[in-house]
């Protein structure tokens, strides 16, 4: 079974994962490691939607 997990990232935050992810691919890269499991990850960090917040909260009505 396949256990989902979601978190919520400010912008920076999200930048900072995608820095630290391709940072990671590219030191791979260079000692010839392989880098499926990295770029899949990447990839799914930077496709990641964007959730907008609702101005309002039903309970300020």
């Amino acid at each position: 079974m396949v256990q989902q997990r979601v978190i919520t990232l400010d912008d920076y935050e999200h930048r900072v994962l995608v820095r630290g992810l391709n940072d990671s691919r590219t030191l791979a890269l260079q000692e010839g490691k392989p880098t499926e499991d990295l770029d899949g990850l990447l990839l799914k960090v930077i496709d990641a939607p964007a959730k907008k917040r609702r101005r309002f909260s039903r309970e300020a009505r």
